[in-house]
């Protein structure tokens, strides 16, 4: 065993050390590595660095001699191929780098309790014969549809989580809402708190000086209305809070249709579907190997039912671009 120094590879930008090691040496415990990090042993372009050093494509990382370890043989997950043959129908956008799903709604995004399928344990399917899994790097709530994004590689999804965090991410949702907002088109800025833990937990409106309340922030925009009672609204979300944008609905006195949680008797009306009519219609994002990405999704049945019945016109569904 010997010291070796490895380059950091364009799709490994972005990380932390400590899972940049983990990727390379899986069996050395983040103890140990901090341990070397302390010693100056481990060293990131011929200096010190901590564990949460977040690495750049083209860095040297100076490795001690570490001891290997035998490596069990890995676990193929089963796919049902029902459900492999689901999951690659909500394919909308796929390249080297990303891949991007409709969501159906009611499927559940990631397991918990109770919740034996969802989209996260399905990827295996979309996996081919690629190195690594996809993986999620955003959520959208069971009963919303639309857009989901994945990333192909562990260092993607680095830099795709980078983009959320700095918020260059764009996202766009439809909503069909009971009754018509005043004014036509505004900003939502409303703090919003957590209220329990857990599958029963609920997001309520703050005060703007309670010390729970976490910044959220919506725009709106009334694209169609049937009357006063029913409208299409398009929504721009500034900021990520657990059901920010059903709780910002229901705060301007238009719940979104069908929306069992926080609508109330309100949102239920005889004629329409009783499903949340909530889709995460656009994403526009700045895409990993350059330039930005732009993906839209067709709406889920029980929306474009209620679509035709209020006559409201989509038009085209724009083609995903990468420019």
């Amino acid at each position: 065993m010997s010291v070796v120094t490895l380059a950091v590879t364009e799709d490994e930008a972005e990380i932390r050390l400590d899972r940049w090691f983990r990727r390379h040496y899986p069996h050395l415990t983040q103890g140990a590595l901090q341990k070397l990090c302390r010693t100056g042993q481990v060293r990131v372009d011929g200096a010190r660095a901590e564990t949460s050093t977040r690495l750049s494509a083209g860095q040297t990382v100076r490795v001690p001699p570490i001891p290997q370890a035998a490596r069990p043989a890995p676990i193929v997950p089963v796919v049902d191929v029902r459900d492999a043959r689901e999951l690659e129908r909500m394919v909308v956008y796929r390249d080297e780098q990303v891949i991007v799903l409709n969501k159906p709604a009611g499927l559940p995004v990631q397991g918990g309790p109770g919740i034996t399928r969802h989209v996260d344990g399905l990827l295996d399917a979309l996996r081919g014969e690629a190195e690594h899994r996809p993986r999620l790097v955003h959520r959208i709530d069971r009963d919303t549809s639309g857009l989901l994004l994945l990333a192909r590689t562990p260092g993607v999804a680095a830099k795709l989580a980078a983009s959320f965090r700095t918020r260059d991410v764009v996202k766009t949702y439809w909503a069909v809402v009971v009754g018509r907002p005043t004014p036509a088109e505004g900003v939502i800025d409303l703090p919003l708190a957590r209220l329990g833990s857990g599958p029963g937990a609920l997001t309520i409106a703050a005060g703007r000086d309670e010390e729970d309340g976490a910044h959220a922030r919506t725009e709106y925009v009334v694209r169609d209305a049937a009357a006063r009672r029913l409208s299409w609204l398009e929504l721009s979300p500034h900021t990520g809070r657990t059901h920010q944008l059903r709780v910002h609905c229901e705060a301007l006195g238009t719940p979104i249709l069908g929306d069992p949680k926080y609508g109330g008797e309100a949102a239920h009306l005889d004629g329409f579907p009783d499903q949340l009519h909530l889709h995460a219609w656009m994403l526009h994002l700045p895409h990993p190997a350059g330039g930005r990405l732009t993906v839209a999704a067709e709406l889920p049945p029980h929306m474009r039912e209620t679509f035709r019945t209020l006559g409201f016109e989509t038009g085209p569904l724009p083609a995903g671009r990468r420019s």
